[in-house]
């Protein structure tokens, strides 16, 4: 049976951890920054008490990523940040928080 391995990006050496690869789920989660006006959260609000919940006051919007990464040699959690910041997330605008949890092999 073949050993399942993926490559380290630091020393391009295939790398296996206890003869599987280990990869993390990783689930981010996006929000508008509170100070940023939300309007496809203000026309949501209005439509949902227009139809008879107006127990709802505010709605905010926002996206939901999940992503399935190898483990390598790098920190889980200073790689996702990284990814948030220079692509997924808008830092302008938009706040963030991720999930991390270790899953065996895919």
């Amino acid at each position: 049976m073949p050993v399942k391995c993926g490559i380290a990006k630091e020393t391009g050496k295939k790398t296996t951890f206890g003869g599987e690869m280990i990869m993390y789920k990783v689930k981010v989660f996006v929000t508008l920054k509170e100070s940023v006006v939300d309007p496809q959260g203000s026309a949501a609000t209005k439509a949902l008490q227009k139809i008879e919940f107006p127990e709802v006051k505010d709605v905010r919007i926002g996206k939901f990523i999940e992503l399935t990464v190898e483990k390598t040699e790098k920190n889980i959690e200073e790689t996702v940040h990284e990814m948030c910041r220079n692509l997924l997330v808008n830092t302008v605008i938009e706040d963030y928080r991720f999930e991390i949890e270790e899953v065996g092999a895919q």
